[in-house]
């Protein structure tokens, strides 16, 4: 790629991440909506929401929440990837698609899930009671949150712990074993402390994640009104009895605030561990550990993870979208229905989101991994200062909640009026759902091509080939596999998100995940679980997909 070419994709990546935030700083300095009117400038906003004690209380929520989700998922996390790289765990690595699973699930979908199965009404809530004469849990509450948080983001922490595990060698591990040392003491003394980067890492990722918690706070939290930044951010909409957009601005520039500096930090961690290898061993393949008698409590270990993170909320959601309704008393037998998805396939809005879902998916998707191939490629293979500066834009939208992603493009499409007639079109979402990911999409492309051995596009260069004859002729049929995979794994990260397009809603517009947002605020439990159903349709095609080519996901 010539040096214009990647000035260009550089300025053009930059505009679209920074034009959106900057409209959201320049909202929250005003006093009213920047697009009605004259605003002028205030701090009042900023003034406003410092001075409620319901922002402060969110704030120490989310904190709350984030710590807890942390101190659950890492540790588990972690002992997951040891049991599974390096173990003679029953199934072995064939376990390792079900681990991902929660990362390909949206998650609001398993917080209503959990609702109807494990909810005080819920179907296994129920049959729990009728076998012990009462519930021994409360889904609803700050401590269900921080439970369930935690248990579907161990596969954040599994994915760069398993992969660290790979890279160091087991001479140490064997020497301990060797005098006596029990797999739990050589997990916890040796191999988990040989990937120590890629854990510090992981918890980093996942205290971010909970601090931007959202779907699971807004379903589980509103009973006991327990809200978090982004639920206060969402409810605040209606605080005031109208939109209030520069409160709003003002909480989405206090959350990046506390945001970005962890993603920098995630940054900063990444690129001191050297790719997570602490110990550089034997480049041979490791032992596995015998766990001998512990090897199948070690495989029940893993498979409570798997019921209660998986099992419950999906098998939940798929019963209540085939009965009319459920509770004390109710016959599920008696009850069972299609009705709930014949409403669904009926109903105008829910079929657009249905087929949007797909557009979206597929055709987006597709168009996605060509903006993300892009930008993979203006970074192969360089190190310089346009390197360091696409690095630092891609990076940025990982700080922005999905919430507020979207939130700031709505903004941009009201500000731009170029933009303004894509507003009410699907372009609206994918552009907010492609920007959101660029971190994910790049890496996947920038993992393909570091496959790629420099001889060939050398060898092209020799003989007079220009780059972007290496390019085309070269490079792309090169990483042809990398291309489709990077395709279907966009397409399931598509699917499953939801909060990004809430506030880019419009007839025309309905997707899955926002739409489930709308549902679920006007109770429509039987539309929601049917909608919920298609949606893991998608994804069960899309992870077949993957499967069958021989993918692996990765975050």
């Amino acid at each position: 790629m010539t040096k214009t070419a990647r000035v260009v994709t550089v300025l053009a990546a930059a505009g679209m991440v920074v034009l959106p935030l900057a409209l959201i700083v320049y909202q929250s300095l005003l006093d009213g909506p920047f697009f009605l009117g004259a605003p002028h400038f205030s701090l009042g906003s900023f003034a406003f929401i410092l001075n409620d004690p319901d922002f402060w209380l969110s704030f120490w929520h989310s904190l709350y929440v984030a710590t807890g989700m942390t101190l659950i998922a890492v540790p588990l996390g972690a002992f997951l990837a040891f049991l599974v790289v390096r173990t003679d765990i029953p199934g072995g690595r064939h376990v390792e698609v079900f681990l991902l699973l929660p990362l390909l699930i949206s998650p609001i979908v398993l917080a209503l899930g959990f609702v109807v199965a494990a909810g005080p009404v819920g179907f296994y809530s129920l049959w729990v009671k009728k076998l012990i004469g009462f519930v021994p849990w409360n889904i609803y509450g700050a401590a269900s949150i921080i439970v369930i948080g935690g248990l579907t983001h161990v596969p954040h922490v599994y994915l760069y712990t398993s992969a660290a595990l790979k890279n160091v060698g087991s001479d140490i591990e064997e020497a301990a074993r060797s005098v006596g040392c029990g797999p739990l003491r050589v997990a916890w003394s040796i191999s988990l402390r040989m990937v120590s980067p890629a854990l510090l890492f992981s918890g980093f990722l996942v205290f971010l994640a909970g601090i931007e918690l959202f779907g699971l706070v807004l379903v589980l939290g509103n009973h006991t009104n327990f809200e978090t930044m982004s639920v206060y951010l969402f409810k605040l909409t209606n605080k005031l009895g109208t939109p209030s957009y520069q409160l709003m601005a003002a909480v989405a520039v206090c959350m990046v605030a506390v945001t970005f500096p962890l993603v920098a930090l995630q940054r900063l961690l990444m690129r001191n561990a050297s790719r997570y290898v602490s110990v550089k061993g034997k480049t041979t393949r490791p032992k596995l550990v015998p766990l001998k008698a512990w090897r199948w409590p070690a495989l029940g270990l893993l498979t409570l993870w798997l019921f209660v993170t998986i099992f419950v909320p999906v098998s939940g959601i798929v019963m209540r979208a085939f009965v009319t309704r459920w509770g004390v008393g109710v016959d599920l037998f008696s009850v069972l229905t299609t009705q709930n998805f014949v409403r669904v396939f009926t109903e105008p809005s829910l079929v657009r989101a249905i087929v949007n879902s797909i557009v979206i998916g597929v055709v987006g998707g597709a168009l996605a991994v060509c903006v993300y191939a892009v930008l993979a490629l203006s970074i192969h293979r360089r190190n310089d200062s346009l390197t360091r500066l696409i690095d630092y834009v891609i990076l940025v939208p990982r700080a922005v909640p999905g919430l507020l992603a979207g939130l700031a493009f709505l903004w941009l499409f009201l500000f731009v009026p170029p933009l303004r007639p894509l507003r009410s079109t699907l372009v609206s979402m994918w552009l907010a759902y492609t920007i959101v990911l660029f971190a994910y999409g790049t890496r996947l492309l920038t993992g393909a091509l570091i496959q790629v051995g420099p001889d060939l596009e050398e060898a092209a260069r020799s003989v007079g080939a220009k780059a972007g004859q290496v390019i085309r002729s070269v490079t792309l049929p090169l990483i042809r596999y990398g291309l489709l995979g990077s395709w279907v794994l966009v397409f399931l990260m598509f699917e499953r998100e939801y909060a990004t397009g809430y506030y880019l809603l419009t007839p025309g517009t309905e997707l899955i995940g926002p739409t489930l947002i709308t549902l679920a605020d006007r109770g429509q439990m039987d539309l929601i679980s049917a909608l919920s159903v298609v949606n893991l349709v998608f994804v069960s095609c899309g992870l077949a997909v993957a499967l069958r080519f021989g993918l692996r996901v990765h975050d």
